[in-house]
């Protein structure tokens, strides 16, 4: 799925948020994505039996400030390119506020790369999130957005 998104972002000559190298070819991104599914918080969309989409819940990420309450954190959101236009990223949203509410959380959470043509923080607000803090790590902008349940 990281492969395929950064192809596609690749393509579209927006190389800023996770370069132009496939995640496949970086034995520190396949070990990240490893980490993740060990750690209990991945969710997998599928689509006719086929993986079609991946969602990370877990801990803020360190370069965020905290949150001053419970929350689900959306750490990762990803949808492989062979599934455009379906709804997945929406749909695997849609899990972390029902996991959310499920807790009697009333906080979600996500941060997203924030450059380019902004195209990222305009799709997380037309999920139903707010723009909060913008941050950055190195070089890399981001935006920290927030949903209240």
């Amino acid at each position: 799925m990281f492969d395929s998104a950064v192809a596609w972002l690749t393509a579209q000559g927006r190389t800023g948020q996770w370069g132009s190298e496939p995640f496949s070819t970086d034995p520190a991104r396949v070990a990240r994505v490893e980490e993740w599914a060990a750690a209990g918080g991945m969710r997998i969309a599928e689509v006719d039996g086929e993986p079609a989409g991946c969602l990370v819940v877990g801990p803020a990420m360190p370069y965020v400030t905290p949150a001053p309450e419970p929350e689900v954190y959306v750490r990762v959101l990803v949808v492989d390119r062979r599934f455009p236009g379906r709804g997945i990223g929406a749909a695997l949203l849609e899990r972390a506020r029902a996991e959310a509410a499920e807790q009697g959380i009333s906080l979600v959470r996500v941060d997203c790369y924030a450059g380019d043509d902004g195209r990222l923080v305009k799709y997380y607000e037309s999920q139903g999130f707010t723009r909060t803090e913008p941050f950055t790590v190195g070089e890399w902008p981001g935006q920290l957005l927030e949903m209240r349940l």
